[in-house]
């Protein structure tokens, strides 16, 4: 494999091409107009301009990145995460153009795009699952004799989507055809697709994943746990490996409960199996991401392993070059995702010019970064800027590490996630490790934010106003 072509852009198009030019691979970049001075049209060895601003006119358009790939003799398509890295469809066209799809088989893709459809999948697999139905359903009747079965509250989801799209929590028979129908309209909206299904609502669930690795010889191994219970609408924030809760008996089993999933699909390459687990530590599957997750980083610094230099060897049908006793978690790593959004108005989007944009840097820190002092932030896509990641010896020392690198971040003309990001790593319920994905509704609030805030100003000022004082001391010594 001499040339790749990242079907993506900003940070992850960055992330990846970083490895494939340290693996000796030369890499093109695909960009729209929104994206043309972007930094990974400039790192790519070749770049092309394949559409107007609109993902659907640009980064969705699949038959015109393949187009570009034949056309400068590209050997293997990496599609990153978001766009088209879970269309079976993509993946199928790719390989049909005798180009390597840098990803699972189309198969996996589309078994595991559906919530259904996994869950028949891994069934005979012996993998917990949260007590539910495994068909779609949109008979309100049906639905009330499920909930009754199982018991309230239940969840309602969308068979096809993520992200909290399609998805209603219902504490009582009463609020079922309502909650229903607005599930239904909201997955129709969103995915085409007005499939529903029910299961018990685990009310304190902590959602943990496991990153899975699996060659084209047979070989799948696990690479342990991401925690990312802090989530805002039903999206992660921040998150963390290895998770403060699990026994090494529970991460074992877990682990190889994601392998049983890898599996049941025929899996190939770097995935993630989703979990929730409940306040007992019992584990049940949610899903699997047949694609590289945005908060792989974290996997990579406690185990040593390049997680996209193994998606390339899977790739070009190398077998892995080491077990799962060879694998073990060293230290702890943190990362939080620096969103252009603002944390004290609901976390809508802020778009602008980046007028000053200063990162942090040192020793445990990594930025995965897509943006430079003085871009626009475009409207058009996902609003996250960057992944801060640290990295320490223990939790302890990635937190205060977090908090140490926020500080030193200066972005000056959007708003971001990044006094958000301080506000849960200085908070004891994440601190002590006694949190779940009720974080945000349970504790945090843009007031309590904005009461911090005047808090620390008030302090800056008071130390500042001490330092005058005794500097005007000084001066009055000296001039005696």
């Amino acid at each position: 494999m001499k040339k790749i072509l990242v079907a993506n852009r900003g940070e992850i198009a960055l992330r990846v091409m970083r490895t494939a030019k340290k693996m000796g691979i030369s890499t093109v970049a695909v960009f729209s107009e929104a994206d043309r001075n972007s930094p990974h049209v400039e790192f790519a060895d070749e770049a092309v301009c394949i559409g107007e601003a609109p993902s659907s006119q640009s980064y969705l358009k699949g038959d015109k990145i393949i187009e570009v790939a034949k056309k400068l003799s590209v050997d293997g398509i990496h599609p990153g995460y978001g766009f088209l890295s879970e269309n079976a469809e993509f993946a199928e066209e790719v390989e049909r153009n005798n180009i390597v799809f840098i990803g699972p088989g189309s198969d996996s893709i589309r078994v595991m795009g559906s919530k259904l459809a996994a869950k028949e999948a891994v069934k005979k697999y012996d993998i917990p699952m949260v007590p539910g139905i495994d068909e779609a359903i949109t008979d309100v009747d049906k639905a009330k004799d499920i909930a009754r079965e199982i018991g309230f509250p239940i969840l309602i989801k969308a068979s096809a989507g993520g992200g909290g799209k399609g998805m209603r929590i219902v504490d009582n028979e009463e609020e079922l055809p309502e909650q229903m129908d607005r599930a239904i309209s909201e997955a129709v909206s969103a995915f085409g697709d007005g499939s529903v299904f029910i299961e018990k609502y685990i009310a304190s669930p902590r959602h943990i994943e496991i990153q899975v690795l699996a060659d084209k010889h047979g070989k799948v191994l696990h690479l342990f746990e991401r925690e990312c219970s802090v989530q805002r609408r039903h999206q992660k924030v921040v998150e963390e490996a290895p998770s403060v809760v699990l026994t090494p008996e529970i991460r074992e089993a877990m682990g190889q409960a994601a392998i049983r999933v890898a599996k049941s699909c025929d899996y190939i390459g770097a995935g993630t199996v989703e979990f929730l687990v409940d306040d007992q530590l019992n584990f049940y599957f949610l899903e699997m991401n047949t694609r590289l997750q945005v908060e792989h980083p974290v996997t990579e610094l406690i185990t040593g392993v390049d997680l996209v230099e193994q998606q390339i060897k899977i790739a070009r049908g190398e077998k892995l070059s080491f077990g799962q006793d060879d694998l073990e978690i060293n230290g702890h790593a943190l990362e939080l995702r620096v969103y252009a959004e603002d944390p004290l108005n609901d976390f809508l989007p802020s778009v602008g010019t980046l007028s000053t944009y200063k990162t942090p840097e040192g020793e445990g820190i990594r930025l995965d970064d897509g943006f430079e002092e003085g871009m626009e932030v475009p409207i058009y896509y996902d609003p996250m800027l960057s992944k801060l990641i640290t990295y320490g010896k223990n939790r302890e020392e990635a937190i205060q590490l977090m908090i140490d690198a926020i500080g030193d971040y200066n972005i000056e003309g959007i708003m971001t996630t990044l006094p958000f990001g301080k506000f849960v790593c200085e908070h004891e319920a994440f601190r002590t490790g006694k949190f779940d994905t009720h974080f945000v509704k349970n504790y945090y609030s843009s007031e309590k934010l904005t009461e911090e805030n005047e808090q620390e100003a008030k302090l800056a000022a008071l130390v500042g106003l001490k330092k005058y004082l005794e500097d005007r001391k000084l001066l009055r010594v000296a001039q005696n």
